[in-house]
């Protein structure tokens, strides 16, 4: 077993460069303390708030959040539509804060369904931050990792039909560059919380090597130090450099 590296030689280039997690178990964390499940969500908005913040000032290029997915829409009407309100509520509060600290904001899926107010507002907020050039934040809201190659497929054929490309030619680059994360880093580590050992239809071609990271946490209590200890998981599995949780841990604190 490898030796930890100092706490000083453990280079920034060693981290991820794209981090995309699924938040999830809010639902049961609520249950667990005899509330309901919108209780669950909104603590999650804190563990979002932390987790954009480390990786932040870690220095991760990408960071991307699994909100709600394309087949969320088949939960109780009732949550969805105050998912929908918390969602509306946290972009208005949060874009400000994001913009002030370098993060580009960008909401990636299939916004079309969502109400004029909320699309309006997303546009508000992406062209707010568009010129920030510190950490790259994806908020993944009805989105499906199948839809995203459909779409990309499709305009693809759009081109074909219209004799602007030639099927023969068509390469992976081709479909990669009318994906939602066109133009950035694949994802190197994706997290998943709450015990569950699936990805669930989230970035599917994006993450075809990525190193998958599976807690047993639910995702209100997922924070810095749970982060840390992912990433550290991720440098030891990719790497080989001994790397703890601890060292990351310090290097956030240098940035404090």
């Amino acid at each position: 077993m490898s030796s930890p590296i100092p706490d000083n030689e453990l280079s920034r280039g060693a981290l991820p460069k794209h981090i995309a997690i699924i938040m999830d178990g809010n639902g049961r964390w609520a249950k667990a303390r005899g509330k309901a499940r919108m209780f669950g969500h909104k603590a999650g908005v804190e563990s979002v708030r932390k987790t954009v913040s480390a990786a932040n000032r870690l220095g991760i290029q990408v960071l991307t959040l699994f909100a709600f997915s394309s087949e969320n829409w088949r939960r109780p009407q009732e949550e969805v539509n105050l998912l929908m309100e918390l969602f509306v509520t946290v972009l208005g509060r949060e874009v400000k804060r994001l913009h002030k600290n370098g993060v580009r904001l960008r909401v990636i899926g299939d916004t079309s369904r969502f109400s004029r107010s909320l699309q309006e507002k997303i546009a508000r907020a992406e062209d707010l931050t568009k010129n920030n050039t510190r950490l790259v934040l994806n908020v993944a809201a009805n989105y499906g990792g199948q839809w995203d190659i459909t779409q990309s497929v499709k305009k693809l054929a759009e081109q074909v039909a219209c004799g602007e490309l030639d099927p023969s030619t068509l390469t992976e680059g081709d479909i990669a560059v009318h994906l939602s994360t066109a133009g950035l880093p694949d994802v190197d580590l994706m997290i998943r919380t709450s015990g569950e050992c699936r990805i669930s239809n989230f970035i599917l071609w994006q993450a075809a090597y990525a190193e998958l990271y599976f807690t047993e946490e639910f995702w209100p209590d997922f924070n810095e130090k749970s982060l840390s200890n992912a990433i550290a998981w991720y440098i030891n599995r990719e790497r080989r450099f001994g790397c703890t949780g601890e060292q990351i841990q310090a290097m956030l604190e240098t940035e404090n």
